[in-house]
């Protein structure tokens, strides 16, 4: 296939593309960013560019006027290239990812938000099927007989009768822009096309014609999108392979660290779409940042699937969550349908779609049901439970005959964030540690075995616990005046310092203050009590439950006895516990390689009835006695001594 030229000014960037490719995904392998809301439908009329140099082909559209197509201005998604071509964006086009406004500067430097980090992956997928690999797009590349005068069925009807010849898909489609291109496509390519398919609400729909072989390129992206952390990886369709795992802090947290405050917020002036390109934008430099590393064409990202809250599904598709928070708790959709990731802002293939896990209500989204299929709760024959530990802590209690599922406000410090050295579980976090009772020595490791930068949710998890046997704190978790080395006092109380400014990667030391500790008790009395009321709820008690699933993006790995000890995690035998990591991306990935995958989670959602603990009377006196280390009912921790 002919190859030609593109350059576009005033980026001054080429990028070499084959004869036909659009100007809209020469601009894309280019890394310059045309506004096209419609991906690439021709419908929105934002794609505007001005040819300086060369031919195209080009479909007429009412978008461009007489006028406009006198002055060279085409739309970059109906005109292909022909010839070597110099284009110019005028600004209106533009969109520019890496453009900061003041506010988000501001923001950076204060350190609300950082840039996306590699992180180790890890998710442990539990009691998985064997799900048929068919992700979310497929590629396919098809040698097509010419027509004759015994074969004239239509291009089109020609494309479906041999895709139906590799596989029987009932219902298929595809839009009016790939149709008024097919012609020359087929002709130009001498029948030899791929074509990518996606799984579009019960129907096969024809998403992208290209000429050649180009099967071997089919890339997606799935994410956990948290309220506090969002985590994306890329994924290679065709071998189902992980090639990169990224997180950063969601940036809506500059509007409020908690869902109900983000609502709110969402009902100020512009406030919705605020919050809306906080998550985009994070979204879009985690897949820029993984396409870069691997080598990969922004063309060949042909999906997205996303996991998340309900309120934060609702905010990434700038749909109006304000009755979320209002009595009877109803938000506006739990299942929402496969849309083009153009709508939404991501930035993939234009013509690329974007699915979201349905959710179960207001307070227990996809997320959770993305994390039981991860684990296969929803097979076991005995009962289970899955606890998810996140800024909004999460339990499904159940087994193949039912499942029930409460959330409640657990805060984000077990994400790290909140806390005067929290961090996100990523390199040069310290996620174990433990402190001697003879002379208060820490001994700690970091993910990666560098120097530590700060500590993540399960170092903290260790801390508190070896603080409370070595007897530097109480139960109250108030610090004891009993090292002069460690243990002093700073602006938020008397402090511990974990490790001293000479052994960090920072320019002060690693503490955790009083403050901290209040912050993490409260998320773990949260969570303890929920799991409490729910298991009560349905007539049973902890030592019935069978297994009990640990997710959460808090660290590699966690202390399921340190867990215990400080009343995170109900008092039973350790065989009990099983650590999964993120369940929620890990469900998100397995629905992404696997429509099977993608129905059972739809099972799932329909499956679990949700329970309200803001309506229950016994919540609040669960809680208040969760505000101890481990408990003030000490009979329900037997093996922990104090």
């Amino acid at each position: 296939m002919e190859k030609f030229k593109v350059i576009f000014s005033p980026d001054n960037k080429t990028v070499e593309v084959e004869k036909g490719k659009t100007i809209l995904s020469a601009a894309i392998s280019a890394q310059v960013f045309i506004n096209s809301s419609c991906g690439g439908d021709g419908v929105c009329g934002r794609c505007k560019v001005v040819l300086k140099k060369g031919q195209v082909l080009t479909l007429r559209t009412g978008r461009i006027s007489p006028e406009e197509r006198k002055q060279g201005i085409y739309l970059s998604c109906l005109s292909t290239v022909q010839s070597d071509l110099e284009v110019e964006i005028p600004p209106e086009s533009r969109l520019d990812p890496e453009k900061i406004s003041p506010e988000d500067l501001d923001l950076r430097l204060k350190g609300l938000y950082s840039e996306a980090e590699e992180v180790e992956s890890a998710e442990s997928v539990l009691g998985e099927e064997i799900f048929l690999h068919s992700p979310l797009a497929t590629k396919l590349y098809l040698e097509l007989p010419q027509p004759d005068l015994q074969d004239r069925i239509s291009d089109l009807e020609r494309i479906y009768r041999q895709i139906r010849r590799i596989q029987d898909f009932p219902i298929m489609q595809t839009g009016l822009v790939n149709i008024r291109r097919l012609g020359e496509v087929l002709r130009d390519s001498d029948w030899k096309v791929t074509v990518t398919l996606g799984k579009r609400n019960g129907t096969t729909e024809i998403v992208l014609v290209e000429p050649g072989d180009t099967s071997d390129k089919n890339f997606g992206f799935c994410f956990d999108i948290g309220t506090t952390t969002i985590t994306g990886q890329l994924v290679d369709l065709n071998n189902k392979k992980v090639l990169g795992t990224k997180a950063t802090y969601n940036k809506q947290a500059s509007f409020g660290s908690d869902v109900i405050t983000r609502i709110i917020y969402a009902r100020e002036e512009d406030g919705l779409e605020k919050l809306h390109h906080a998550v985009i934008d994070s979204m879009n430099h985690m897949i820029k940042g993984l396409i870069q590393e691997h080598r990969i064409d922004l063309n060949d990202v042909n999906c997205v699937l996303c996991a998340g809250n309900t309120t934060m599904v609702h905010l990434l598709l700038r749909v109006d969550p304000t009755y979320i928070r209002r009595d009877p708790y109803v938000p506006t959709a739990n299942s929402l349908p496969t849309i083009r990731a153009a709508e939404a802002g991501v930035k993939i293939n234009p013509r690329g779609l974007l699915l979201c896990i349905p959710g179960v209500s207001s307070y227990v989204g996809g997320d959770i049901t993305a994390g039981v299929l991860s684990c296969g709760l929803d097979k076991e024959k005995e009962v289970s439970l899955l606890i998810d530990i996140g800024t909004n802590g999460e339990i499904v209690l159940g087994s193949e005959e039912f499942m029930v599922a409460c959330a409640a406000s657990a805060g984000p410090a077990f994400e790290g964030s909140g806390v005067t050295c929290g961090m996100r579980a990523s390199r040069g976090a310290i996620q174990k540690v433990q402190i001697s009772a003879k002379n208060f020595q820490v001994k700690y490791s970091t993910i990666g075995d560098i120097k530590p930068r700060g500590i993540c949710g399960s170092g903290y998890i260790d801390i508190i616990a070896s603080m409370l046997r070595t007897g530097v704190i109480d139960k109250n978790g108030k610090i004891k005046a009993l090292d002069k080395k460690r243990i002093r006092d700073g602006e938020y109380g008397r402090e511990f310092v974990v490790a001293f400014k000479k052994e960090s990667d920072l320019t002060g030391d690693i503490v955790i203050t009083e403050a901290d500790i209040e912050n993490l008790k409260r998320g773990k009395a949260a969570i303890y009590s929920a799991a409490s009321i729910l298991v009560r709820h349905m007539d049973l008690s902890f030592p019935d439950i069978k297994k009990i699933f640990i997710a959460g993006g808090f660290g590699t790995s966690i202390d399921v006895k340190n867990a215990v000890d400080i009343g995170l995690l109900p008092d039973l035998e350790i065989g009990k516990f099983v650590f999964v990591g993120n369940s929620s991306l890990a469900g998100s990935r397995q629905a992404l390689l696997s429509y099977d995958a993608m129905k059972q989670a739809k099972e799932i959602a329909n499956k679990i009835t949700y329970l309200e603990l803001s309506v229950d009377p016994e919540y609040m006196d669960e809680y208040m006695a969760a505000l101890f280390f481990p408990h003030t009912d000490l009979a329900k921790f037997p093996s922990v001594k104090v």
